[in-house]
């Protein structure tokens, strides 16, 4: 079959590899409808994540439709379903999984040891995304297994395309769940960092949970555009101090709730502020970019939420603990725990809530997949996002 493969740092290829098969009795195989480019997916192949290996198959946002299963899937799943993948493989059955914390999964990750000592405790196996979180095939591929298929994946009926449903799989939870971390209240402003699609989602979702102003901030006009259109006030980080028209914005407190939808390649409007960081994580003295993450602690009002949704991988530098802890902000976090939320989104695209394809710019086939990468890395085309047909 044909699969996209990381081939080294800023390079991946289409290639032909063995089709997957079934390894543990509750695996299914899916065949691959849909997939997409995620901004995460950036993240690998610019090298900032460890453990990736040449040939590793990319993607974890995909679905499809189930051409096998194994012996152990239980019967509300059968070949012929159409289905929607979460990017966390979860167990549904350890503490974690009963917390609903799915993306923190005890059970999933076969190289738990490697993501314990990076981060303190392992955390749940990802589909293609490197060997760290387990080593498992990605999605943009014609087909791809499916782990424990009867614990994660969330059937999807005829009356829907693939593009108002793909995204169940990451960044429509991801930005819900950026969003409801907020608390947020009636009267509530709420700013986040990045107008990609994860960000234009998290804002859709604040103003579903009833945030009365949504502000966006970013440095693409053509995003800040998409944004505007939905009627959410913008700014242009290059042009424009972003805490002080915060600040004129929120008369003087801040945004009560702030969303860092950007993460660890984070872009600074000032050039010696953000070369400082650019060196520091070149020569690797720290692995991420913390901009964002700053500015949203620095401009978040007194008692207020900072919620980061965007990719961390691992340390960085200058942290603002004492803006943090002297001004009793709340900061909270997490990989999404997308089976959480699956089906309750599925609700409120039904209901014309929320409209997921409206960040879809670019449709390519499988085989143009390296293009869909440079489009989506450089920002060539306004290019927001990216969906492959295998």
């Amino acid at each position: 079959m044909k699969a996209n493969c990381w081939t080294g740092r800023n390079s991946v290829e289409v290639q032909d590899v063995p089709e997957p098969s079934i390894l543990n009795s509750r695996d299914a195989i899916v065949k691959i409808t849909s997939t997409a480019i995620c901004g995460s997916d950036l993240h690998l192949l610019d090298g900032y994540v460890p453990t990736m290996e040449k040939g590793d198959i990319m993607g974890h946002e995909f679905m499809g439709e189930i051409v096998e299963v194994g012996p152990g899937v239980n019967d509300k799943l059968r070949v012929g379903d159409r289905v929607v993948v979460p990017f966390p493989i979860a167990c549904g059955a350890c503490a974690s999984c009963r917390a609903e914390l799915y993306s923190c999964c005890e059970n999933t990750n076969p190289n738990a040891g490697i993501s314990e000592k990076l981060f303190g405790h392992p955390t749940a196996g990802i589909y293609g995304y490197s060997h760290l979180t387990g080593g498992f095939a990605g999605g943009q591929a014609e087909y791809a297994r499916v782990v424990l298929a009867d614990a994660n994946v969330l059937k999807i009926g005829p009356e829907l395309t693939d593009e108002q449903v793909l995204f169940l799989s990451d960044i429509l939870p991801t930005g819900y769940m950026g969003a409801e971390m907020c608390d947020i209240q009636k009267g509530d402003v709420v700013a986040v960092w990045g107008a990609g699609p994860v960000g234009q989602f998290a804002m859709d979702s604040a103003r579903v949970l009833g945030a009365e102003k949504v502000i966006a901030i970013d440095k693409e006009t053509y995003r800040l555009d998409m944004a505007a259109a939905q009627g959410y006030t913008t700014i242009n980080f290059e042009d424009t101090d972003v805490r002080s028209a915060l600040l004129e914005l929120t008369g003087g407190r801040g945004p009560d709730k702030c969303i860092d939808a950007v993460g660890l390649e984070a872009t600074h409007g000032a050039s010696h502020v953000h070369l400082y960081d650019r060196a520091k994580q070149a020569v690797r003295s720290e692995t991420d970019r913390p901009h964002a993450l700053r500015q949203a602690i620095l401009s978040c009002r007194s008692g207020g939420v900072v919620s980061v949704i965007g990719v961390y991988g691992g340390l960085i530098d200058k942290f603002p603990a004492g803006a943090w802890m002297n001004r009793s902000l709340t900061l909270r976090t997490g990989q999404c725990h997308v089976q959480k939320y699956m089906k309750p989104l599925l609700g409120l695209i039904e209901q014309g809530r929320i409209d997921p394809t409206r960040v879809i710019t670019h449709r390519l086939p499988l085989a143009e997949a390296p293009t869909g990468y440079d489009l989506f890395k450089n920002k060539k085309d306004h290019c927001e996002k990216v969906v492959l047909k295998p």
